[in-house]
């Protein structure tokens, strides 16, 4: 099958094309510039760049219709984050595509309720990000129930690897906090460090993504999590990456408002954006109906990435 993917080069991208490729299928990427994966793989010599600023070509109205004209049996789309731009490239390709799939997010449940979370639960996402893509869900769901659009949506946790600031345990992204915990220095956690947060390694998502293709009568009309097997919450992720580094964990914890007065008011946007959302999500759906299989646990996605950014200087420990 021809597979465009919207959105080929970022981080999952970098995972996915590679597998589409070895899977036969012959895939073509778009991508605003014509820059390079993150990881390096023989099988992007196989994949054809189309380069479209997906902005000026929507504002014109012409986007939908370039990617139709490709011609593509599936249409992976990665990079979208509007209604209005969810209508469009829908509109183009309504009854000219075999499979249409979404790349959404976790954030479209809002606060967690009944944990772990599953898809079928209702949504009450805040904030822009998060708003908007749960009425893309909602949108491309009601188009596959009414009017047979192709459309399922995969929801990533925090996506992590090598390459990537990996959301951190104090709740934001930046690097010093896992050179802190390796030094044995004291972190300060917001609250009791009871809330959770849910990652994901970008070759896991990237592996739903090539199952939900490779199964599309059970994931047409579906929305499913792609996330690792468990959360974890901010105090287990911290004492888990102290005990990695060979130390013990000093942690203490303050107050919210106490503790946001410790980082950047952009870092405690950032905490209080994630642990306001507490995600805790089930991946049963998705192992009983695509054979969703992650390779990676949470822990273990963060510290490969950690890994990285310590060989690449990025972290000084």
């Amino acid at each position: 099958m021809r597979i465009v993917v919207i959105g080929g080069k970022g981080h999952v991208g970098t995972y996915l094309m590679p597998r589409l490729v070895e899977a036969g299928h012959e895939v073509v990427s778009i991508s605003r510039s014509r820059r390079e994966p993150y990881q390096p793989h023989g099988a992007w010599t196989q994949v054809r760049t189309v380069a479209i600023d997906r902005s000026e070509a929507e504002q014109e109205g012409t986007f939908g219709q370039q990617v139709a004209d490709l011609a593509p049996d599936v249409v992976i789309d990665m990079i979208c984050f509007t209604l209005d731009s969810a209508r469009q490239i829908t509109e183009a390709l309504q009854g000219r595509v075999q499979h249409f799939l979404h790349c959404g997010t976790i954030w479209v449940h809002g606060p967690s309720a009944v944990v772990p979370t599953t898809e079928e639960q209702p949504r009450r996402p805040f904030g822009e990000y998060g708003i908007q893509k749960a009425a893309i869900e909602a949108y491309l769901l009601r188009e596959a129930r009414l009017n047979g659009f192709p459309a399922t949506v995969l929801h990533p946790g925090h996506i992590v690897g090598p390459g990537w600031n990996p959301l951190n345990p104090a709740g934001h992204f930046k690097p010093e906090v896992f050179a802190g915990l390796a030094r044995g220095e004291t972190l300060a956690l917001p609250n009791f460090g009871l809330e959770t947060v849910h990652h994901v390694h970008a070759d896991d998502v990237a592996q739903l993504f090539e199952r939900a293709v490779a199964n599309r009568s059970a994931a047409f009309g579906e929305s499913f999590h792609a996330v690792s097997p468990a959360a974890v919450t901010l105090r287990g992720y911290a004492e888990a990456m102290a005990a990695w580094f060979g130390q013990p964990a000093r942690l203490e914890f303050l107050p919210w408002e106490a503790w946001r007065t410790t980082v950047a008011e952009e870092d405690a946007q950032a905490t209080w954006d994630h642990i306001a959302h507490s995600p805790n999500c089930s991946i049963a759906k998705a192992q009983r109906l695509l054979d969703y299989r992650p390779r990676y646990t949470s822990l273990q996605a963060v510290q490969e990435s950690v890994t990285w950014l310590i060989e690449h200087g990025v972290i000084t420990i």
